[in-house]
């Protein structure tokens, strides 16, 4: 079985091992694929693994060793799945791997918002708190988390993640989700959308990219929101009209927001969240946790073996 990488480095940079693949089969692994390199590298390819590398129809139809396509990620937009039903090439993700740490990153972006610790810590070493007349010393608002409303946008296995934090913090957990009542716990109330951007204080993004859920972030649900709230994104950035958002915080209308994805990535320089006010952004690191990692490769080298076998698992396609 010959296996192809075509962009391994954001999943193993040098930090794991890349053995297990190894013993699968003729197995080389490229670090970064331009869409130029594709066909050259994966011509002979029976598995082609892809974390963020584009296989459209054009692409598979010069393929014609391929059987499976490996998404070394959860979400798989990057692949046209009906080009690959098609010719019967299998396509596998890898579902939750992530969701400790992209949890762990929503509320770190929700704790630097409320408490601003990186601001704290640069503002003493500059010398602000030895050159102050109190024995204490802040010019942020310091925001506490007890009480306030959280409303998380879906609630598959990342969003109740973020709700056990949030509950853990004391806060009223909302959420726009197609579960029915009866199967959320009692603590989780189900909220209609609209009615989440007007009411919470903290309003999370867990869903998909879909045509439904694309720019469902925009002006119109920017307005209802609280001049106080603040806006979480660790999903993708095509849910968010970035400058919708940007007008919204330049202009007071919301407080803050926190995001670890953007609609184009390495951003544009022209992007306008990266000169926002109150805009902190991360570099789409919330699933980058060497263990969350370490997961992926080991759902993965699972995936592959199942496929191997004839009883292929994480099946998207």
């Amino acid at each position: 079985m010959k296996i192809v990488v075509l962009d391994g480095y954001t999943v193993n940079p040098g930090d794991l091992s890349w053995d297990a693949l190894k013993a699968l089969g003729e197995c080389t692994i490229y670090d970064r694929t331009s869409p130029e390199q594709i066909i050259e590298r994966a011509k002979e390819a029976e598995v082609l693994l892809t974390n963020k590398v584009v296989i459209d129809s054009e692409v598979m139809s010069k393929l014609p060793a391929l059987k499976y396509i490996g998404v070394m990620a959860t979400g798989y937009n990057i692949i046209d799945l009906k080009a690959a039903k098609e010719r019967g090439i299998i396509v596998t993700n890898v579902p939750a791997y992530s969701t400790p740490s992209v949890g762990q990153m929503v509320f770190a972006h929700i704790l630097n918002i409320t408490q601003r610790v990186g601001h704290y810590s640069d503002e003493v070493s500059q010398g602000k708190w030895t050159n102050c007349p109190d024995f204490c010393y802040w010019d942020t608002p310091l925001i506490e988390l007890l009480g306030k409303k959280i409303g998380l946008i879906r609630l598959g296995q990342t969003g109740y993640n973020t709700a056990r934090i949030a509950l853990g913090f004391g806060m009223k957990v909302w959420a726009y989700t197609s579960k029915s009542k009866l199967q959320l716990p009692p603590e989780i109330k189900k909220m209609e959308l609209d009615q989440i951007f007007r009411e919470c204080d903290i309003v999370s993004l867990h869903c998909p990219l879909t045509e439904d859920t694309r720019e469902m972030v925009n002006a119109r649900r920017l307005a209802m929101m609280k001049p106080s709230a603040i806006l979480i994104n660790t999903g993708r950035g095509q849910l968010i009209n970035e400058q919708d958002l940007a007008d919204a915080l330049n202009s007071g209308k919301l407080y803050a927001a926190g995001v670890d994805v953007l609609s184009t990535e390495p951003p544009m320089a022209d992007n306008p969240l990266l000169t926002a006010k109150n805009c902190f952004i991360t570099p789409h690191i919330a699933w980058a946790t060497s263990a969350a990692r370490e997961r992926l490769m080991a759902i993965m080298i699972g995936n592959i073996k199942a496929y191997s076998a004839g009883k292929p698992e994480n099946n998207v396609a």
